[in-house]
């Protein structure tokens, strides 16, 4: 009976398989577009954002944001800026927090030390370093590209964006790098030309371009008749790509801070430009009639409503019996909560995942304690960890390519050179902190005065000074140090012998030895 009935069961039940569907999706913009894109977000120029999402809309999602929207009236757009202030924020947070570059030992590594502070000063390195920081938060990545040149006695460094340069791998291993560099030169009409460096493993090449891309030989132009391609020793690239996050749309290429916020940042432009214009339309509106317009003495017309200091609505006289012409004010009301809490919702959407609004100094939350704003810092400590991290790689690859560099415009083989880089600690409690948990440590008695003193201090005071305050806090507290006193031998022979056991006492004659004593 139950074979019968599965039988059935199979005979009515017929599943098909799916078939499989061509799916074609457009990319709304290239490599280059998104780099403009982001370049944009972080200028932060409401006139450039307005033309470019505008030149961009093609498809109705872009049609449909605030900034590429073509309203019947004119209305003021207004940008938040907060692209520019987070990367400059996190510029600011990596750059001062650079405390120490090592070549290794102090005393052997120390004119090592001397000749990077040399190469350091001469390329600026602390501006290229925030330079270099902002513009890859900013767009994705870029690239440091060193070249000898006779501008300058050491090597030069140079911080290429992302639309200048590409990469180039074997089986995910970089093995040559193309900075691109742009020139303009009018003969008769203004022409384009591009300049591509190609950076490999002991070896530099260059090629010239013009504006159909036809390659043309270098002395087309004054600025490129110079170069020449290159051959050096040494199997290393003189450049080092710097690449924070990975981009998922496009493999070996990195990818910005505020990729795919775009739509949030929009809304949160579209909130404070609503927000203002209802303010602007929230203000008292004065219906005077038309015989008690104010008018220009000198010609006796009518003054214009002004929008911000004299607006008014002109109405027409009243000629009825008893009623007299006055002037009316009325004032709309303004849901200043209702754009607030919108105003902090996509406020919390641009930022999330990114930085701690308070790391900006902004209060969502008004009811939050100083715990809880301490909690929130942790996204912020997050994407530093992030950025050191990396920074951790790059910086020492860079310095050691750069001392290598050295090498050969001094004319001899590229040395190799072990270097370290050392950030400080971000959002370090403060000393008050410190202090209280100090004291409930050596309190509790786990924690020596020395240990004390050096967890309160820490790098702000030498190993001297150290231990000058700790010898002052023993004196204070009763605690002298006094030296072991010595054995005065003089005039006795003591023999210091390690090993040899004591001497045993004769035991006198006739005297039986006790078995049971010692």
């Amino acid at each position: 009976m139950m074979g019968w009935f599965k039988d059935m069961f199979f005979k009515l039940l017929k599943i098909e398989p799916a078939t499989e569907q061509k799916v074609v999706i457009k990319e709304p913009l290239s490599f280059q577009g998104n780099v403009l894109k982001n370049k944009i977000w972080y200028r932060g120029d409401p006139s450039e954002l307005e033309q470019y999402f505008k030149q961009t809309a093609y498809c109705d999602v872009f049609k449909a944001r605030f900034w590429a929207s073509v309203p019947f009236r004119k209305v003021r757009k207004i940008h938040s800026g907060i692209v520019g202030i987070v990367v400059d924020r996190f510029k600011d947070i990596i750059t001062a927090d650079l405390n120490d570059i090592s070549f290794g030992e102090e005393g052997k590594a120390q004119p090592l030390k001397e000749l990077w502070n040399e190469i350091a000063e001469d390329n600026s390195f602390e501006n290229l370093l925030g330079e270099a920081v902002s513009s890859v938060l900013t767009i994705g990545d870029g690239a440091f590209k060193i070249s000898l040149d006779e501008v300058s006695n050491y090597p030069v460094i140079e911080f290429c964006e992302a639309d200048r340069v590409e990469y180039k791998y074997n089986r995910g291993r970089l093995f040559e790098m193309v900075f691109s560099t742009q020139y303009q030169y009018s003969d008769n009409k203004t022409k384009e030309y591009r300049l591509e460096e190609t950076y490999g493993k002991g070896y530099v090449t260059y090629k010239l371009f013009d504006d159909g891309g036809k390659e043309v030989p270098l002395d087309t132009l004054p600025d490129t008749v110079i170069y020449e391609d290159t051959a050096f020793d040494g199997d290393y690239i003189m450049g080092v790509p710097l690449i924070f996050f990975t981009s998922s749309k496009w493999k070996g290429r990195g990818k910005a801070l505020f990729e795919g916020k775009t739509d949030d940042l929009d809304a949160l432009d579209e909130v404070i430009s609503q927000w203002l214009d209802a303010v602007r339309k929230g203000r008292v509106n004065r219906y005077i009639p038309e015989d008690m317009i104010p008018r220009d003495p000198a010609t006796g017309e009518l003054f214009e409503p002004n929008e911000f200091d004299n607006d008014y609505i002109a109405i027409g006289a009243v000629k009825k019996e008893g009623y007299s012409d006055k002037i009316e004010v009325s004032q709309p009301q303004i849901s200043y909560e209702a754009y607030l809490g919108s105003y902090s919702a996509f406020m919390d959407l641009v930022l999330q995942g990114i930085i701690s609004p308070a790391t900006l100094g902004i209060d969502l939350k008004k009811t939050d304690n100083a715990e809880s704003q301490r909690e929130k810092e942790k996204i912020t400590s997050h994407t530093r960890g992030t950025l050191v991290k990396v920074l951790n790689k790059v910086l020492p690859e860079l310095i050691s390519k750069v001392m290598m560099s050295y090498d050969l415009m001094k004319g001899t083989s590229p040395d190799e050179y072990e270097v370290s880089v050392k950030f400080g600690e971000y959002a370090a409690p403060g000393f008050d902190s410190v202090v209280e948990t100090v004291s409930k440590a050596r309190t509790c008695g786990v924690m020596s005065i020395e240990k004390s003193v050096d967890e309160m201090y820490g790098d702000t005071l030498s190993e001297d000074e150290k231990a000058e305050e700790v010898k002052r806090i023993k004196i204070e507290q009763g605690i002298f140090e006094t030296e072991e006193p010595g054995l005065n031998t003089e005039g006795v022979e003591v023999d210091e012998g390690k090993g040899k056991e004591p001497p045993v006492r004769d035991e006198p004659e006739g005297v039986p030895r006790d078995s049971g004593s010692s």
